[in-house]
């Protein structure tokens, strides 16, 4: 009722920061088997458990080698704070794994601070130039993100400070609204192209990911494979957003539980599971979920709200702050009014500022550290020697809808709800 009232009011649709906040079937939903009699669990003081990731290993000269196969999510300068951007930077660094630019182009700030750097080529081409291009040490393609497959992004006027629209060639102060496709390309063929051309400008180096926004992910990763991708990015309707409609998070996509296995058994069918890298995201907050991904047959994953939150976003620090907002921490999604009073999601200078690079950037770094021994202790419990070796038979789900999105058993049961039916 409150929702008709307010558009009744307004004749506006309600925009947010944020993810889908309507219960999913979801990682929760999977449990794993430890090691008793028939497996034998791994010592975890005396015997190693491996959790590094090669990334594009199919036709890169220059693959990408991390510590640790959670990474960090696309958040573009813009949505973001500079100081926020280098904070993203310097925890990704301090743990071994990589961050990305996101939509606007990449900051000095961001390329100082960031060892492995994936440049985001999307459909708006915001301050997109050769020249990053060829300092980037991937770049991903974006044709769609789980809050809003389908749909192009946006950042409202008042985030739209000097420096942002100096990037992005926009007027200040007016609300800026991406494509939802690509200018100069159509499909699959036309993408192949596309990755051609970034190949040439990058003298091979550099490995080409794909990133599509859950909803169709067995057609949709198989077509990337054939345009030539060397990773592909698969983001779940659980991925947040800077800014978009509510209804756009809440009814568009499929959870990222549906979504991975589809995908795997597409790079299977093609014999590229393994060959072209598989990257998901989208409500990723644990060790635990990363582990799980990583059963279903992922290669790695990656975190975008979680980091923010590492960072200091929605801190009961600043509940005074919120309150005055109309909020409390722990609820705080309007990112794209640019009142953040962490100064996380926000181009004010007084507020940015708040937010200490160093510091923000070792608090990441410990979730990140923390995250990556959880999954080793999960996959040592398995009996597992790299975290690479966990499989969909080290699961079972707690209900009907899990068990079929996962393609793995009701726990106590032999039974996988329309198994072979993807």
């Amino acid at each position: 009722m409150a929702e008709i009232r307010r558009a009744a009011a307004t004749g506006i649709y309600d925009i947010r920061g944020g993810g889908t906040k309507r219960k999913l079937p979801h990682f929760d939903d999977l449990l794993f088997l430890g090691a008793s009699i028939s497996r034998y669990p791994l010592e975890g003081y005396r015997e190693k458990c491996g959790t590094d990731v090669v990334l594009g290993t199919r036709y890169a000269k220059k693959p990408i080698h991390l510590k640790t196969p959670v990474t960090i999510a696309g958040m573009s300068f813009g949505a973001l704070s500079a100081q926020a951007k280098e904070a993203l930077g310097r925890g990704a660094s301090m743990i071994g794994t990589s961050t990305t630019t996101g939509d606007g182009g990449m900051t000095p700030e961001e390329r100082g601070q960031s060892k492995t750097l994936v440049y985001q080529y999307l459909p708006s081409r915001y301050g997109m130039n050769p020249d990053d291009l060829r300092r980037a040490d991937a770049i991903e393609v974006v044709v769609g993100q789980g809050a809003k497959p389908g749909g192009g992004g946006m950042l409202l006027g008042q985030k739209i400070s000097p420096r942002v629209a100096k990037m992005r060639c926009l007027p200040e102060g007016i609300d800026q609204r991406s494509a939802c496709r690509h200018p100069d390309w159509t499909g699959p063929d036309d993408l192949e192209i596309k990755i051609e051309e970034l190949r040439e400008i990058t003298d091979w180096e550099k490995p080409i990911y794909v990133k599509v926004g859950a909803s169709r992910p067995y057609y949709d990763t198989a077509l990337a494979v054939k345009a030539g991708a060397d990773v592909v990015v698969l983001d779940g309707m659980q991925g947040g957003t800077a800014a978009t409609q509510d209804v756009f998070i809440e009814h568009v996509g499929i959870p990222i539980l549906a979504a991975i296995r589809p995908a795997v058994k597409a790079l299977q069918d093609l014999g590229m599971h393994r060959k072209v890298q598989l990257i998901v995201s989208g409500g990723i907050r644990s060790g635990a979920d990363m582990a799980k991904a990583l059963a279903l047959g992922a290669d790695a994953v990656a975190i975008g709200t979680a980091a923010l939150i590492a960072l200091g976003d929605n801190d009961p620090r600043w509940e005074a702050e919120y309150q005055k907002l109309g909020t409390t921490a722990g609820a705080y999604d309007d990112w794209h009014e640019g009142r953040d009073p962490a100064g996380i999601t926000t181009q004010d200078p007084d507020l940015a500022k708040r937010l200490d690079p160093e510091l923000a950037g070792r608090r990441l770094a410990n979730y990140l550290a923390v995250m990556t021994l959880e999954c080793q202790t999960i996959a040592r419990a398995a009996g597992k020697s790299h975290v690479h070796n966990l499989e969909p038979e080290d699961l079972v789900a707690l209900s009907i809808e899990a068990a079929a999105m996962a393609g793995v058993p009701l726990a106590g049961t032999n039974w996988i709800p329309g198994q072979g039916s993807f």
